[in-house]
């Protein structure tokens, strides 16, 4: 019989210190094999070493993961799945470990770029991330991919409940569940407050619960309507201060390898509440005999990629923006002011670097060819677009008078030419109406006015299309990575749905196949002046796909064209700065060309299209909030307007006087059973007969009025149906469809309710 030889220890058990040490110092989660290893704990010391596992856990001291792995309380394990929660007052993205339950706080933690992930990530999404301890228990993460089902965040006014905690109502319409916050969680936020609230589950009784992540803003309602928006849409809005400081030590640029084009009169033309000048245009005759009638043009740029170079602070901001985002009483800029609004603003009278391209056209419009310089400028004048059309319509001033013969006469005439080119090509003419929201100086609404449709406006835009043009034909002629501008042709499905309301009004639109923005623009003609414009604008408006950036050329079918980029407002898109760093490298202009992979472009791509869209939907949301606080001491007031929408809920309707946009619910009809036809965009009346099209003039009471949300509820008065207007201005003869009243549409219908009864019910 063999007998073990019992182990023997000359060194005592490690004390609990000793653990906690090698726990600390360890920088993954480590586990009880690790820790005996470390300390050579065999045989009969086993019982002993187990015993103080088991305290640590009773104090709380450690804290035990997954596979029997151990980590000093409060230290996170290497890879952890992060919910990207806020930015803080340095730019800096802040996460936190999903479902977090601890009673104390989490710890900070920074998501920084990471080489694994490609995509940006903002406040909302959730990945899976490494982590890095950087001192004072803040971690730094690197995202390694992007994981589904991240946290609902909330943007909400608080309301105190008398335990100390709160009830969090949502500032948008599409969340409909006030929220709960238990008193531990609400951050010191007090009543009326503005917060961001993650949503951690639903409870009884329909309330969901939450916690506040940031406390927003605590002022009146009328200074926090656009940071509403800026919050739910996740737009930055705040510099890191490395960012600040670059900007801060940027300053003139010196002619150095530029061209020099301080002799040319190049001269500004933007709106008079403009504060960042980024083009500047110049035309002549062109002199060259071979082209009799054409002209010579120069469109300069400001030279964003000079100041900011890829990779610093200011171009991940930049980046991170995508664009600059416009409120009625702010902008959040795509680049700090010591920039936007001076060193990469083209001012007057002061030197300013640049990327200009010289275009010569025919008489017919047509480009023949271009140059692009890197060059310095001295803009003559900063004009407004009120400023040039009456000067050209005879009404010059002090700043006009001087350059009209010699600079605005010749912008005029090179417009000329350009306008034949966009007529021919057949470039989509929606007239769609424009509104400015007017704000006085304590953020309060005062009225608005419709923005007037000037020559002058299409002036500047066809010299920006054409420089745009020019851009695209170089970087594919260079075969250089960029990024495009593309606009695909409509759906054909949505064209056959227009085709089929089209004819209910006697207008025809080019049969299926290839269809061509010109196809549109007939029945936009057709229907002008008529009682259906406004109506054929917006349903030829609704029928086109949405544009977007892409890294293939895939053309503009809006505006006729087949190569397209974004050249023209480097301060305000990073599109185009990218596509000046793509001409720089691929025409060889100097440093601070594009040094990326098609792969980083095609992420870029998606990244600046959702901000494009992120921007949008902020921008309108405000004006709905503006206009609806506006209109909170008009309750009762009876308003003119127009159908612009139909559905089950009810119609949709846009006042004259404002422009603003509103329901009508189906209950404030008159009592009936209505039903939708979407092929002909109507509601209709079954037993009535009444009928409700996008397009009818309506009269309509305004019963409510939310500025947080942006909502505006009517009840209804009178309407004017858009098919009896047509009816009576047809001539005699003319084949016309019958009276809404007494049009009985039998295919594309859909129940707007259900009966209860036999009779008509409201």
């Amino acid at each position: 019989m063999t007998t073990r030889k019992k182990d023997t220890r000359i060194d005592p058990l490690p004390t609990k210190a000793d653990i906690l040490a090698f726990i600390e110092k360890s920088p993954n989660r480590v586990g009880k094999r690790e820790i005996a290893r470390a300390f050579t704990i065999r045989g009969a010391d086993r019982p002993a070493f187990k015993k103080i596992l088991k305290e640590f856990e009773a104090e709380g001291s450690i804290e035990r993961g997954g596979k029997r792995r151990f980590a000093k309380l409060g230290r996170l394990p290497e890879v952890v799945v992060l919910d990207a929660v806020k930015i803080d007052s340095d730019g800096d993205l802040i996460g936190q470990p999903a479902g977090w339950e601890q009673r104390e706080p989490p710890p900070v933690i920074f998501i920084v770029p990471s080489k694994e992930i490609r995509a940006a990530v903002g406040v909302g999404d959730r990945v899976l991330a490494r982590l890095k301890l950087v001192g004072d228990g803040a971690y730094e993460a690197r995202p390694i991919r992007k994981l589904s089902g991240g946290p609902r965040q909330v943007l909400g006014v608080c309301e105190k409940t008398d335990k100390g905690g709160l009830i969090i109502r949502p500032v948008s319409r599409k969340e409909r569940q006030t929220i709960t916050v238990e008193k531990k969680h609400t951050q010191g936020a007090r009543h009326g407050e503005f917060v961001l609230v993650t949503v951690d589950s639903g409870a009884r009784r329909g309330l969901a619960k939450g916690r506040v992540v940031e406390r927003i803003h605590d002022a009146g309602i009328e200074k926090a309507l656009s940071l509403i928006a800026i919050h739910s849409h996740g737009i930055p809005h705040e510099w890191p201060a490395a960012a600040l400081e670059e900007a801060k030590n940027c300053g003139p640029a010196n002619l150095g390898q530029r061209t020099d084009l301080r002799q040319l009169p190049l001269v500004t033309i933007d709106g008079e509440d403009a504060r960042d000048f980024d083009d500047a245009v110049w035309a002549e005759p062109d002199t060259d005999t071979a082209n009799e009638g054409g002209w010579h043009l120069v469109v300069a740029i400001a030279d964003v990629a000079s100041y900011v170079q890829a990779g610093s602070a200011l171009d991940r901001s930049a980046f991170d923006r995508g664009n600059s985002t416009y409120f009625p009483d702010r902008v959040v800029p795509m680049l700090p002011e010591a920039l936007s609004n001076g060193w990469c603003s083209l001012r007057p009278n002061e030197d300013r670097p640049c990327l200009a391209v010289h275009m010569w056209i025919d008489k017919h419009g047509k480009l023949t060819r271009h140059k692009f310089v890197r060059g310095l400028i001295r803009s003559q004048a900063r004009l407004t677009y009120e400023q040039v059309q009456s000067a050209i319509d005879g009404a010059t001033d002090s700043a006009t008078e001087p350059l009209l013969r010699t600079v605005i006469k010749p912008l005029y005439g090179a417009y000329a030419c350009l306008e034949k080119a966009r007529k021919k090509r057949g470039a989509l003419a929606l007239d769609l109406p424009e509104r400015k929201i007017l704000v006085n100086d304590n953020g309060e609404m005062t009225g608005v006015l419709p923005r007037p449709r000037l020559a002058s406006h299409q002036l500047i835009e066809e010299f920006m299309v054409a420089a745009n043009v020019a851009a695209a034909q170089t970087l594919q002629k260079a075969n250089a990575s960029g990024v495009y501008r593309v606009h695909e042709p409509p759906d054909p499905e949505r064209v056959s749905t227009l085709r089929t309301a089209l004819q209910s009004m006697d207008l025809k639109l080019a049969p299926s196949g290839s269809i061509k923005a010109k196809d549109f623009n007939y029945v936009l003609t057709a229907s002008k002046s008529e009682p259906a414009e406004a109506l054929v604008n917006t349903m030829v408006l609704r029928t086109q796909s949405q544009a977007r950036y892409e890294t293939e050329n895939l053309g503009h079918f809006g505006l006729a064209l087949s190569q397209y980029t974004h050249f023209t407002s480097p301060i305000r898109r990073y599109s185009d700065l990218i596509v000046h760093r793509s001409l720089i490298r691929a025409i060889k202009l100097g440093p601070s060309g594009l040094d990326v992979t098609d792969q980083d472009l095609t992420e870029a791509a998606k990244h600046i299209s959702m901000t494009e869209r992120r921007s949008a939907g902020a921008e309108r949301e405000t004006v709905d909030r503006f206009t609806a606080a506006f209109l909170t001491d008009r309750i009762g007031a009876t308003f003119s307007g127009r159908v612009n929408g139909v559905s089950r809920f009810g119609l949709f309707v846009t006042l004259d006087e404002t422009g603003a946009d509103g329901i009508l619910p189906i209950k404030r009809l008159p009592a009936d059973y209505y039903e939708v036809f979407d092929d002909i965009y109507m509601l209709a009346g079954r037993h009535s007969g009444m009928a409700f099209s996008v397009g009818d003039r309506i009269t309509v009471s305004l019963s409510e009025a939310d500025a947080m949300t942006g909502g505006l509820v009517f009840d209804y008065i009178e309407h004017a149906p858009l098919r009896e207007r047509m009816d009576s201005k047809a001539s005699p003869g003319r084949n016309r469809h019958k009276s809404s009243k007494t049009a009985r549409p039998k295919s594309g219908k859909r129940s707007a309710r259900k009966p209860k009864r036999k009779k008509a019910n409201k």
